[in-house]
């Protein structure tokens, strides 16, 4: 609120009929600017009336603040003039109004009632005192009121030296109670109706000496509040101290503490650790009793003697050394894999004899799926010890491995000592699995703190960062896992034995689901009691046209969701009928086929082979090649999503063509009328040199218009002489023919000793050619009348047929040189 200053003399006795504004819990005194917000229909209309008017306005407060509705009984007689300064209408319906008081007036009658209050008003003429009494009374007011503004932080400051200012006692005493906040409304209303000024200022200065003396009680009760507050906090403190005291004196606390140190003196007599550990657990133990109970340091010395004493220095389980026994709990736990469980025999052949875990780590490297932890579960059942597992999958920082340091706040162990610990034996299987997807920072390499952990001659002696103290790891029996092998740095595959798990064959498929996926899903699924025969021909559907990995995990995925199906239809249909599920039926099951397994061609094709490659899963596919051959100036072209190493084979590949062009019939400068083009469909990343042969075969076929046999595959690498060299994943390869339909399949003859891994189905549907030569394999794959004709006289051939080897001897002697325009022969 604002007060103005005017020192105008007002006339008094005069009436008026002016609109009236009925005011809740308010009261506007004369020379008071006051903002009013006005929300009642009749009281806006009041205001309308004024501003339509001369702006003047009789302001009366009512006697009741609740009164909606007021009556003119139910406003006071006396009231103020006063003028609108400035009205606003606001969003709400509201307005807002600011009014300065001028003089008083009382009511004579009210001429409206309707719309709003129209009342005919007197002013009141002030009797205006003067003389040495009167300027006593001013002085104490003011004193007073100072008095007032002291005690009572609600009011500014400023309005104090406005007041100081004022020595018209009228003036004075509307200025002051206008700014007592305290002050009731029926005491307000008193003032306003008193019109001797002096008696005003007496009424005024009682009522600020009674709020004096009760702001005065209230400043008495706060300071008795905040000195009762200040003992408590003393008697709070004086008490902590007393407790303090006790617990060096002998406290409960204390007597506790002494328990823990007890016990862990009586834990060090009969848990057998290592001389060094012993001996750093008293040491500690020492320096705990000096300490006190409740500080940092005794904390973190508490735990680390817990940690040393948990720790399983010397427990170990009992080890089982019967080799029946353990080849019984792997063959039914895993299928095949026989290299591996060949392995794992002779390690516990060699500890049942020297009772000591000698031998290097072993290290199972294969795609994801094929069953490389649960071998390493089905290993510590075998050899009867625990079972313990560590992911090193995204770990960076050599203090999991290690620890930390016990200088720094939370430091522990690392996971080595903590996943001991919580097995609780010194001589579990321990996994460390994903070891390939470890990573480096600025934190240290972890991979390096592993060389430490993996080496047989170094891990007797393992030091963790947090002990600080040796560990004997050496009867812990590590294995390790990975995806690949060059994700694992070269020293740390030197300390391991590394194991290859290939992915496994289409039979291996099929008999894993058959002996182990099938019946774990039934009952997963809760179909024991049901009649269901899901038959090899369908399982073999979803293996073909459902998934494509190494592993068996979607092949697993894909058979829970044909039994979640058949489960929802017994439940629907009940369990009395006997469900079949033919190969014909798995669609309805499972949706449109995902992927289609590779055809050989219906006929024999100019520039198209069917080659043999290793999908990235492990599988086996057929991989076809075509040539095309245009008009053009010698131009070669290389398409099919192909990497750097396959398209320089087959540039090598058409050297080889271009050196063999007078054997083939072909101009000297054949090369130089035309564009080839190479490519390779589907579009998928190819790499690596077993194609060699293939893009050589597609080569020759396509410049020298003679077909390829439809039912011939191959693979080999190629060199510019010709020689066909060895290659990997025969045995993918093989099986990816034998279920395409091809019936011969033409190999390097260096790879005759991988011969004995593939299955002996497979070798018996199968006619293998052996071959030593690129001319070996032209000779076997494409269609001439007359192969002699071209290459020559035939060398001595090996091939396999129903499984057996067969040699056919050369038709010349092998010491002879070879026909004009072989390689090396210029």
């Amino acid at each position: 609120m604002f007060f103005k200053n005017d020192d105008g003399k007002d006339k008094g006795g005069k009436k008026r009929i002016l609109p009236l504004l009925p005011l809740r819990d308010i009261i506007v005194f004369p020379h008071m600017v006051s903002q009013l917000f006005v929300g009642r229909e009749r009281s806006i209309n009041a205001l309308d009336a004024a501003m339509t008017r001369d702006k003047d306005i009789f302001l009366a407060a009512q006697k009741n603040k609740n009164t909606n509705e007021p009556t003119p009984d139910d406003i006071f007689q006396v009231g103020t003039l006063g003028t609108v300064m400035q009205l606003l209408r606001l969003p709400d319906g509201t307005v807002k109004v600011l009014v300065e008081g001028k003089r008083r007036a009382r009511t004579r009658r009210f001429a409206q009632t309707d719309e709003f209050f129209v009342v005919e008003v007197e002013e009141i003429v002030e009797n205006v005192a003067r003389g040495v009494e009167v300027e006593a009374l001013v002085r104490s007011v003011q004193g007073a009121f100072e008095t007032y503004v002291k005690l009572n932080k609600k009011v500014q400051p400023e309005v104090l030296m406005q007041v100081q200012t004022i020595d018209d006692p009228a003036r004075l005493s509307d200025t002051i109670v206008a700014n007592l906040p305290t002050v009731k409304l029926a005491d307000r209303q008193s003032l306003l109706e008193t019109d001797d000024s002096s008696k005003r200022l007496e009424k005024l200065h009682e009522l600020m000496q009674a709020e004096i003396e009760i702001l005065q009680v209230e400043k008495k009760i706060r300071s008795r509040v905040k000195k009762q507050m200040e003992k408590t906090q003393k008697e709070y403190y004086l008490n902590e101290q007393m407790q303090a005291i006790q617990k060096e004196l002998g406290g409960g606390e204390r007597d506790e503490f002494k328990n823990e140190i007890q016990e862990i003196e009586e834990q060090l007599k009969t848990k057998r650790m290592s001389k060094e550990a012993v001996a750093k657990v008293k040491k500690e133990l020492k320096k705990l009793k000096m300490m006190h109970p409740t500080s940092a340091e005794a904390t973190v010395v508490r735990n680390y003697i817990d940690w040393i004493i948990s720790l399983p220095w010397y427990d170990k389980t009992e080890e089982n050394y019967d080799l029946a026994q353990a080849e019984e709990i792997l063959d039914a736990d895993h299928y095949g894999l026989k290299k591996i469980k060949e392995r794992i025999l002779e390690y516990l052949a060699v500890q049942a004899l020297t009772k000591k875990l000698k031998g290097p780590v072993l290290c199972f490297v294969g795609p994801p799926g094929v069953g490389k932890t649960s071998l390493v579960k089905s290993i510590a059942r075998a050899t009867g010890r625990k079972f313990v597992r560590l992911s090193l999958g995204g770990v960076r920082d050599e203090a999991e491995i290690r620890g930390h340091r016990r200088t720094y706040i939370g430091a522990m162990p690392g996971k080595l000592i903590q996943s001991l610990k919580k097995v609780g034996t010194n001589n579990p299987v321990f996994l460390l699995d994903e070891i390939d997807k470890m990573s480096t920072d600025f934190r240290g390499d972890p991979a390096a703190a592993l060389l430490e952990v993996l080496d047989g001659e170094q891990n007797d002696t393992f030091n963790d960062h947090y002990l600080d103290l040796d560990y004997d790891l050496s009867d812990v029996m590590f294995i390790t896992t990975a995806n690949t092998l060059s994700g694992i740095p070269v020293p740390l595959q030197d300390r391991m034995e590394i194991i290859q798990l290939s992915g496994y064959t289409e039979f291996e498929k099929m008999n894993i689901a058959v002996k182990y996926l099938v019946p774990r899903q039934i009952k997963e699924c809760g179909l024991e009691d049901v009649k269901m025969n899901l038959t090899e021909s369908a399982i073999r559907t979803i293996v073909h046209h459902y998934t494509r990995e190494a592993g068996v995990r979607s092949l697993e995925r894909e058979i829970s969701s044909v039994c979640r199906k058949v489960a929802r239809q017994v439940v629907t249909e009940g369990k009395e009928q006997v469900i079949d599920i033919p190969a014909k039926t798995i669609p309805k099951y499972l949706g449109v086929p995902k992927y289609r397994v590779g055809k050989k061609e219906e006929h024999d094709e100019i520039g198209l082979t069917n080659g043999l490659s290793v999908t990235s899963n492990g599988g086996g596919e057929l991989l076809a090649c075509e040539v095309a051959v245009v008009a053009g100036k010698g131009k070669l072209v290389i398409t099919g999503l192909l990497e750097k190493g396959m398209e320089e084979s087959a540039q090598a590949a058409m050297s080889y063509v271009r050196s063999r062009a007078a054997v083939l019939g072909l101009e000297p400068d054949f090369y130089q009328k035309v564009d080839v083009h190479v490519h390779f469909p589907e579009f998928i990343r190819k790499d690596g040199p077993s194609a060699g042969v293939t893009m050589a075969t597609s080569l020759a076929s396509a410049l020298v218009r003679v077909p390829v046999r439809k039912d011939v595959a191959m693979t080999g690498e190629l060199t510019l002489r010709g020689r066909v060299l060895a290659i990997g994943g025969l045995k993918e390869k093989l099986l990816a023919a034998h279920r395409s339909g091809i019936t011969t399949v033409v190999v390097p003859r260096e790879n005759r000793k991988d011969l004995r891994e593939v299955p002996r189905r497979v070798l018996k549907a199968t006619r293998i050619v052996l071959a030593e030569h690129m001319d070996d394999v032209l000779r076997e794959a494409l269609c001439f009348p007359d192969p002699d004709a071209v290459f020559g006289p035939r060398r001595e051939v090996q091939e396999y047929r129903d499984g057996e080897l067969f040699v056919t001897p050369a038709a010349v002697p092998a010491d002879l040189p070879r026909p004009s325009g072989a390689p090396g022969n210029a």
